[in-house]
């Protein structure tokens, strides 16, 4: 009887009341975006911080447009479906070079152009994959797997029921997309290239997806004859 009675007080207990002024909430936001090493949502933010959704919201928009201010080191950036705060691409070296980071590990672009394929045509089976590249690319496929950067997504019922693959929220992380539908347009991309051709000393951005997306929307008659996928044992690969 008496569990009952405590049961039905803590049902009854009103919803304590969140805050809704973003002014009061900004600093505690802006410390749990700077300790966080991955994105968080929206909603995760609100319910730390016991405010609505609207005061979330307002307070990184304040946020965001303060770091956008010139002689800022940081930016806020929406990827994965959250926010974090991020370095700006114009200090890399720099930071590269305080954190003794000698290397820089990437991935190759045999990976980059298989992950391209499968961010496109996702849920994707690995032999549309080599229809695409006219190569093996079964250990290129391991690779984005290890590094959480594609998964599998159920198999396709035709004969042998392969395994379908596609991107990750990871993947969504890594190139700083907040949705697949900020994947870059096959002109964007063209556009992109001609301006690096043309100014071959720019300034490095953060990794993303090559050229070869447009060959992966395109079809087989766009892919790269002198690929050597084999080659690809990650060693190359970024950590």
């Amino acid at each position: 009887m008496t569990e009952a009675v405590e049961t039905q007080s803590a049902e009854t207990e009103p919803e304590r009341p969140r805050e809704k002024r973003p002014e009061k909430i900004l600093p505690a936001l802006e410390a749990l975006l700077f300790s966080s090493a991955r994105p968080v949502s929206e909603k995760d933010l609100a319910d730390v911080l016991e405010a609505t959704r609207d005061a979330v919201t307002a307070a990184l928009a304040t946020i965001g447009s303060a770091a956008e201010q010139a002689g800022r080191g940081i930016r806020l950036e929406k990827a994965g479906g959250g926010w974090r705060l991020t370095t700006r691409p114009e200090f890399d070296a720099l930071l590269r070079k305080f954190h003794e980071v000698t290397e820089r590990s990437r991935l190759s672009l045999a990976a980059l152009e298989t992950l391209a394929i499968i961010a496109y045509r996702q849920p994707i089976t690995i032999p549309e994959i080599q229809d695409v590249r006219g190569v093996n690319s079964a250990a290129v496929i391991k690779t984005l797997f290890e590094k959480k950067l594609i998964t599998t997504s159920g198999r396709k019922p035709v004969v042998g029921t392969p395994f379908l693959y596609r991107t990750t929220s990871e993947f969504l992380i890594r190139f700083g997309l907040n949705t697949l539908d900020d994947l870059p347009k096959p002109e964007e991309l063209a556009e992109d290239l001609a301006a690096t051709i043309e100014d071959p000393l720019a300034s490095a951005e953060p990794e993303r997806l090559p050229s070869a997306v447009v060959s992966s929307r395109n079809g087989p008659e766009d892919e790269d004859e002198d690929d050597e996928d084999f080659d690809d044992d990650g060693e190359d690969d970024e950590e």
